[in-house]
């Protein structure tokens, strides 16, 4: 008995599917895959303003592994996930350097290339080149879990393992740049993490988990553990010319490669600031001024930032500019890339608290 699933799916897609995003038009390898770097882990309604502003900046592979890498991830400020960013422009050299400009079209060579894993390099062929492969993004896992009723979370490698022998399985040989995005949009349309439109879907006839009646039991959940809690002082320093010290965090780890405040141990009490950015820095500083405190959560802990303002008033000689500290003008270090919680207190510090 032949494979219904795609045929089902692409008559949905031909009728309720999407099929006017901003990577739908000129539809090249490059866009394509900057367009699936930024929906990993973001939603399209986020991703198209975004992707829009990056790619009037750069149009082409040349113009993004050519640009400094401020300009890069300052069009990426917000998104989050920065090492994506860091990522994208990395591959991108590589394909300028190694393969003359153009993205490869094999799943082994796309697979080369920096922060491209299996299913984005499957996109990329699907999407772009009308080459038939499977792919598996959030969405898709979702769609062939409950249909197959699949348990487990799939971050285990055995539950994942199935999962890509089903996407394997129903992936047509014909139509699969339509067939890709369409199961794609049935995840984020129909078969939706909660309250699932199953009166909708095209799949419901097959579907394990809906004769089932427990389609929340599909995908598993991962495993919950507390995220531990963080604390640090973080200090706006202004000096007389109404410059602020911004500082560029490590090129690893949480807002890698990033402007970002001065830090200062959380052990400090409100009182012993001054003293402590003489230590830290050699900066003589007036009274601090306490800004609102907020919490800002990670993927894997939770930050209490506690921001405090400081008047310099002596010299900054000691804080030169240098690769890693910067003086700068709130309208010059708003130009560069900064962690969203940064940036709200730059431009708008009582709001902060708000994100």
């Amino acid at each position: 008995m032949p494979d219904r699933f795609a045929d089902k799916l692409l008559q949905w897609y031909d009728s309720h599917g999407r099929h006017d995003l901003p990577w739908h038009h000129n539809r090249n390898a490059y866009r394509v895959w900057v367009s699936e770097i930024m929906l990993q882990q973001t939603q399209v309604t986020t991703v198209i303003p975004y992707y829009e502003a990056f790619m009037e900046r750069f149009p082409d592979v040349h113009a993004l592994a050519e640009a400094p890498v401020d300009d890069v991830l300052s069009h990426w400020s917000g998104l989050g996930y920065y090492a994506r960013a860091r990522n994208l422009q990395k591959a991108a050299q590589t394909v300028v350097r190694d393969f003359d400009g153009e993205f490869p079209q094999t799943q082994e060579e796309l697979e080369t290339l920096t922060g491209i894993g299996r299913s984005t390099a499957a996109a990329i062929l699907a999407q772009a080149f009308g080459i038939r492969a499977a792919i598996l993004d959030g969405n898709v896992k979702r769609v062939l879990a409950r249909y197959h009723a699949i348990p487990g979370w799939p971050g285990q490698n055995a539950v994942l393992n199935q999962l890509w022998q089903r996407a394997e399985e129903h992936t047509p040989g014909q139509r699969v740049r339509d067939y890709t995005q369409g199961i794609m949009d049935l995840g984020a349309m129909v078969c939706t993490r909660s309250r699932p439109a199953c009166d909708s879907c095209p799949l419901q006839e097959g579907c394990k988990a809906y004769a089932q009646g427990e389609t929340s039991l599909y995908p598993g959940s991962k495993p919950k553990k507390a995220k531990p809690e963080k604390t640090t002082w973080m200090v706006i320093l202004e000096d007389c010319e109404g410059r602020i010290l911004l500082e560029r965090r490590p090129p690893s780890g949480i807002w890698g490669g990033l402007w970002s405040l001065p830090e200062l141990d959380p052990a400090y009490g409100a009182d012993e600031l001054q003293e402590a950015c003489e230590q830290s820095l050699g900066l003589d500083c007036g009274e601090p001024e306490l800004i609102s405190g907020f919490r800002h959560t990670f993927s894997h802990y939770h930050l209490h930032i506690q921001p405090a303002r400081l008047n310099v008033t002596g010299g900054t000689n000691t804080v030169a500019d240098r690769d890693h500290l910067k003086w700068l003008h709130r309208h010059e270090a708003l130009n560069l890339g900064l962690p969203a919680p940064i940036r709200s207190l730059l431009t708008e510090p009582e709001q902060a608290a708000l994100l």
